[in-house]
């Protein structure tokens, strides 16, 4: 049978013709095959649509609390006023009745010096007083003798006049005698210390058989009218301690809260501690706060905004603003949100509007996420108080 000769018009030595006349071929022998066999092909089936894995994140539940948190310092409970009692004259005390700790009432006396040598004063003084009293007597029935004998001629001008001076000098002279006097007799009363306000008696500084000079401290007496909290201020709470409220817990009854308010703060800073003296009075504060008892100062400020607080990294901002991932809690998905920030700090971002409580905000790794990316939520790893540190557990 003869030959047909090729089509001059295909090129004889094309691969591709002859790899698609290969695989012409080899359908067609398959075909042929599974058709004498009695077998239909394989339909051929749609692709399954891979499946959406779900990237784990980071999160943390947002809160709102104050700006400025609250700022506690330790002190002591001290009376507003201490007086020191002293002797007002000089002397040998005989005599201390009280003791650390007694109470004491306007009037009590609280001890007593030796009298003698104030006694010895106070009869001087009289005695003076008396020839003073005497010598103006005299004087003044000289002044009236040589008035007379002046006026019938027996006695010269001159005379008259030295009489004169002398009687105004008697009266001088008595006029210092009782002053004299009424200060012995308060000398006298000075021998007896006593208390000239309701308090109790902090410190001892003399004791009986001392001699003591004027002004010396011999007790030292708190009143009892006024409590106050003592304590040291660094220089970063002073705007607090001026504006903030302020209560105080006693370490001996932690439930209580004794309000307060700022009475004195130091305009000069410790030389040692660098820090500022500053007392607060106790309103209401009764006898059951005692003196010297632990306190804490705890200030609180007034009127400040609610923010919340989040890591830095949790915040990217792609040219629309700052914004945030918060994660649906129904679809697992990330939705971007805009914040408004009220400020950052060395670690974190204060976000004032943009989210809600409760929101959970992704804070690692914002700069890979898309909005509508599913995600699972995870915890830090190795954190071991997620409660304090706002993260919430792994869930699939």
């Amino acid at each position: 049978m003869p030959v047909a000769a090729p089509d001059s018009r295909l090129p004889s030595g094309s691969p591709r013709l002859l790899r698609a006349g290969l695989l012409a071929s080899s359908l067609a022998a398959v075909s042929v095959l599974l058709a004498a066999c009695g077998e239909s092909a394989p339909a051929q089936t749609e692709a399954e649509a891979p499946q959406v894995v779900a990237r784990p994140v980071q999160v943390t539940t947002v809160a709102f609390k104050p700006r400025e948190t609250e700022k506690t310092f330790v002190g002591v409970v001290r009376a507003r006023r201490e007086i020191d009692l002293a002797f007002r004259v000089g002397g040998k005390m005989v005599q201390r009745k009280v003791e650390v700790g007694d109470l004491v009432a306007p009037g009590d006396v609280v001890a007593r010096m030796d009298p003698e040598d104030l006694r010895l004063e106070l009869e001087s003084a009289r005695a003076e007083l008396a020839a003073a009293t005497a010598n103006l007597n005299q004087t003044s029935a000289e002044d009236g003798r040589y008035r007379s004998l002046t006026a019938k001629g027996y006695s010269s001008a001159a005379d008259l006049d030295r009489k004169a001076l002398a009687k105004e000098e008697a009266v001088g002279r008595i006029e210092r005698a009782k002053r004299s006097l009424e200060l012995a007799e308060n000398r006298l009363s000075y021998a007896e210390l006593v208390a000239d306000a309701a308090g109790v008696v902090v410190a001892t500084a003399a004791e009986p058989g001392q001699v003591v000079s004027s002004g010396q401290t011999i007790v030292r007496v708190a009143r009892l009218d006024e409590k106050e909290a003592v304590v040291s201020l660094p220089e970063t709470a002073l705007a607090d301690a001026r504006a903030a409220d302020a209560f105080v817990t006693l370490w001996a009854e932690p439930g209580r809260r004794i309000p307060a308010h700022l009475r004195e703060l130091s305009p000069q800073a410790d030389a040692t501690s660098r820090t500022y003296p500053a007392r607060f009075t106790l309103d209401g504060a009764d006898a059951s706060v005692a003196l010297g008892m632990t306190a804490t100062v705890t200030l609180r400020p007034k009127d400040q905004q609610a923010v919340a607080r989040l890591p830095l990294s949790a915040v990217i901002d792609r040219g629309h603003g700052p914004q945030v991932f918060v994660v649906d809690g129904a679809s697992h998905t990330l939705a971007a949100r805009p914040v408004t920030i009220a400020a950052y700090t060395e670690d974190q971002v204060l976000v004032a509007a943009g989210v809600a409580p409760g929101d959970e905000v992704v804070t690692l790794g914002v700069q890979t996420l898309l909005p509508g990316q599913k995600v699972r939520t995870a915890k830090l790893p190795g954190s071991t108080d997620m409660a304090a540190a706002g993260l919430k557990e792994i869930r699939p």
